[in-house]
């Protein structure tokens, strides 16, 4: 026979069990859910700016000035990833924070931001751009105009700064052009390997078909994100014809021929958050021994990880900020001074 008292026992158990298991659940998505965005407002003044590529684009973007008193030489130029823009909430809390710590940052537009944009007209068509429009071989023109900005507002160096997909962009530039003002790269959050999925060949084949017709905006479905996605036939096909030696840009496949790394001189720093980012320690210790293989390279490689980041920084912009400074600080700033930019030997 069961006791009202047994019965009142028994249910104050559940009632714990089920507070326990619900306490246990809110830590986990306090640990691995969604982080709320915090804005707040700067210190030093903000402007908004505009460069032109020489293939006639114009990309929006800000810079973020600094005490004159805490000025340093060196800038950095940040670019955006896949889908974003030069005013994600993210970015402008790490300029921000770089600003505090004495460092000039630009956060600035390519063609590739945002899902689709309209990056300009050339013979009376809208030339489109975007994740799901551009051609991201050009950016570099667009880098090309960035930094042309910077040593117009007198920053003779820089560092740039790719994350995410922006890496591809940034890591483009300085392998192909290597210009002497760059003083230094950042992988954030970047690819490390190299894409190993076979390529779909009956949707190249649609894609070329469509470039042949002239409509290379045409969108295909794109079945290898996680998520409902697009790109133009024109997009897809640039992706496609990237370069062995850019695609493996560390040379962690063994049988990659001069990786693009090769071609870096300046020091580089690559970081990834802890909190669900799209790589991790391994990432990292991957990417250093594949350049230690490499006959030439960076003239120096530093890896961190940004505790408690997810992959767009929310929340932890102060710890990407002084990530940056201290590394600028200490490695940057003294071998700038110095002219070592000559890779490894």
């Amino acid at each position: 026979m069961v006791t009202a008292h047994s019965a009142t026992r028994s249910g104050l158990i559940g009632i714990a069990a089920a507070l326990t298991v619900l306490g246990a659940a809110f830590l986990i998505w306090k640990h691995l859910g969604p982080r709320p965005v915090s804005v707040t407002t700067g210190q030093f003044p903000e402007e908004l700016v505009y460069v032109r590529s020489p293939d006639d684009i114009v990309n929006a973007g800000v810079i973020f000035t600094t005490s004159k008193t805490r000025a340093r030489t060196v800038a950095i130029l940040w670019i955006h990833g896949w889908g974003t823009n030069f005013y994600s909430p993210t970015y402008v809390m790490t300029g921000r924070a770089l600003a505090a710590r004495g460092y000039t940052m630009i956060s600035g537009n390519t063609r590739m931001h945002d899902l689709g944009n309209v990056a300009g007209y050339r013979h009376g068509k809208r030339i489109r751009g975007g994740g799901y429009w551009g051609i991201a071989g050009e950016q570099i023109r667009d880098l090309g105009a960035w930094i042309d900005f910077a040593e117009g507002q007198g920053f003779r160096q820089l560092v740039l700064v790719g994350h995410s997909a922006g890496w591809a962009a940034v890591r483009s530039y300085q392998s192909e052009r290597q210009d002497p003002r760059v003083v230094g790269v950042v992988l954030a959050s970047g690819a490390v390997r190299a894409e190993s999925r076979p390529a779909d060949a009956e949707q190249h084949e649609e894609a070329r078909r469509l470039l042949a017709a002239g409509e290379g905006d045409a969108l295909i479905r794109d079945p290898k994100r996680s998520f409902p996605s697009y790109i133009s036939a024109a997009t897809l096909l640039d992706i496609a014809d990237t370069p062995p030696e850019a695609r493996d840009f560390f040379g962690v496949r063994t049988e990659t021929a001069n990786p693009g790394v090769t071609r870096l001189r300046c020091p580089l720093l690559a970081f990834f958050g802890t909190r669900g980012d799209v790589g991790n320690e391994e990432d990292l210790k991957l990417l250093k021994s594949s350049i230690e293989r490499q006959p030439g390279g960076p003239s120096r490689v530093d890896t961190s990880l940004i505790r408690n980041a997810d992959h767009m920084y929310t929340g932890e912009e102060a710890q990407v900020a002084k990530t940056v400074a201290d590394w600028l600080d200490s490695v940057v700033l003294p071998e700038a001074a110095k002219g070592g930019t000559s890779g490894k030997p």
